[in-house]
């Protein structure tokens, strides 16, 4: 029995250790990040790198999801002889909810994963200490340019989401129903809300800033040897999927509010 309580307690301390460590990695950040030298070619390059690793996947599977998810929605809009609100329901229905999860957790599997592995290499081959001798702050030229990075491009990527996805649900609107293109913009826009594109832009902003932050987090806490480097990157896509799953049920709830 003691040592049940004595395992117990132990695993509580290391949870609050690591939350601790975890305060400390997000306070220094927001530290590093307003204080000169900046990085912003650096920033560029990694926006380019999460952009590029994400976009041929994004747009394949948005662009699925547009077709499928209209394809299951008209039967039952059918059954009321509603059909012609498919483009509003698709609309809504990407914009408030299904592009910024479905780029943040693609995003999360592809880059979080990257800068995981890459930051966890880093670390093993003793990189990260290489650059602190040379007299280069390699949290600011490492993580901070990869959090700003992850935040300011996955935003971008969920509107093309979004318009990827429109353009699949369009393809499948105008094979069944002959709805005009215009038609469908006109429709679609008519069902979309400044709230809607606030809140939108928000979540990915908060899912970018997540997927960048873990990512870096677990690349730069990585253990020594190749093993330390696989255990990076696979925590880095589950943990960041998980709490991408978190923050969408806190922004839902927020959003309800605001809409009440």
């Amino acid at each position: 029995m003691k040592k049940i309580v004595t395992r117990i307690s132990q695993r509580f301390t290391n949870m609050f250790l690591e939350l601790y460590r975890v305060h400390l990695f997000i306070l220094k950040f927001f530290k590093e990040a307003f204080t000169a030298p900046f990085e912003g070619r650096e920033v560029l390059r990694q926006c380019y790198q999460v952009g590029y690793r994400s976009l041929a996947l994004i747009s394949l599977t948005g662009f699925i999801t547009g077709i499928v998810f209209t394809k299951q929605s008209r039967p039952s809009l059918a059954e009321f002889g509603a059909t012609s609100w498919l483009p509003s329901l698709v609309g809504i229905a990407m914009l408030r909810t299904l592009a910024p999860l479905l780029t943040a957790l693609i995003s999360a599997g592809k880059v979080g994963s990257s800068i995981g592995a890459e930051l966890g290499s880093m670390k093993v081959t003793e990189q990260i200490d290489a650059m602190e001798v040379s007299a280069t702050n390699p949290f600011s030229y490492l993580v901070v340019t990869r959090v700003l990075a992850t935040s300011i491009t996955i935003p971008i990527l969920t509107f093309y989401t979004a318009f990827v996805a429109l353009l699949g649900a369009f393809v499948n609107v105008s094979t069944n129903e002959s709805t005009s293109f215009s038609a469908f913009v006109q429709s679609f826009l008519e069902s979309i809300t400044f709230l809607d594109i606030t809140a939108s832009t928000i979540k990915a902003i908060v899912f970018g800033f997540t997927i960048g932050m873990v990512g870096c987090y677990q690349g730069f806490h990585s253990s020594k040897g190749t093993e330390g480097v696989g255990k990076a990157a696979n925590s880095a896509v589950v943990v960041g999927m998980f709490l991408v799953f978190i923050e969408e049920v806190i922004a839902t709830q927020i959003t309800f509010l605001f809409r009440t």
